[in-house]
């Protein structure tokens, strides 16, 4: 597919908790492989950095041996992260995989590791840089269509901002496939708006300037026949591989 270009490896972050596969039912990590394909077709190699124990040494060994790290969906972000009390509809916290990647984002940014967030990832990133979340979107929107329940995933209209990284890999606009009650509220440090939904809920964000720092609020995963996003972090990762070596 990319012939003798390198292929750059792709972390991703993954879920640790009860899951049952045949007799079994046990504590565990897992991922949707729908992101290991959308890395694989997008020409990157996919490894899962499930959550432990971490402090900043151990993220910037982890993150030494990667060229791209992805944000990948999950439960809620804990409010206690951005000082608010739980609403009734929020998860009960994952204060491991919490901390797991608020760590790696600050490794990551230390680094200037290509990043791409997808869903909670978007919200981790924004937290990590002291921002705030919605907690309830129909209590900010009037409706539940971001979640429609039962895993099925609603399509939202995403206007991209003219000159973002988004809009340099999607256009002017995007069909998002969305599951999400949470969404983001104030920016983190640093971070710029990119894209707005129909809502004007936010659906993208971005460090702007030369790293590759991208969150969207929607599921790219869903919809493997577009591939632009998993291909802009893979094109990244293999620009910042390929300087490390040089």
């Amino acid at each position: 597919m990319n012939g003798s270009r390198p292929r750059p490896v792709i972390g991703l972050t993954t879920y640790l908790q009860q899951a049952k596969s045949g007799i079994w039912d046990v504590h565990a990590a897992f991922l949707s492989d729908r992101y290991i394909h959308g890395v694989n077709r997008s020409g990157g190699i996919a490894t899962l950095l499930p959550p432990q124990p971490v402090d900043d040494d151990i993220a910037d060994r982890i993150l030494a041996r990667v060229d791209g790290l992805i944000l990948t969906g999950g439960r809620d972000v804990n409010p206690a992260a951005y000082a608010h009390e739980p609403h009734p509809t929020t998860d009960e916290p994952d204060t491991a995989r919490d901390t797991w990647e608020f760590a790696l984002v600050a490794a990551a940014l230390r680094r200037h590791l290509p990043v791409l967030g997808i869903c909670r990832g978007a919200q981790v990133l924004n937290v990590a840089l002291g921002g705030t979340l919605h907690q309830h979107l129909p209590d900010v929107v009037g409706h539940t269509h971001h979640q429609k329940g039962n895993a099925v995933f609603a399509t939202s209209s995403i206007k991209t901002v003219e000159g973002s990284k988004l809009a340099g890999l999607l256009g002017e606009s995007a069909n998002a496939q969305c599951y999400h009650h949470q969404a983001i509220d104030r920016l983190g440090d640093g971070l710029v708006i990119t894209g707005l939904d129909e809502d004007g809920v936010i659906g993208a964000v971005e460090l702007p300037g030369h790293d590759f720092v991208l969150a969207v609020q929607w599921h790219p995963e869903e919809t493997l026949e577009d591939l632009r996003l998993f291909a802009g972090l893979v094109e990244a990762a293999r620009a910042y591989t390929t300087e490390r070596v040089n």
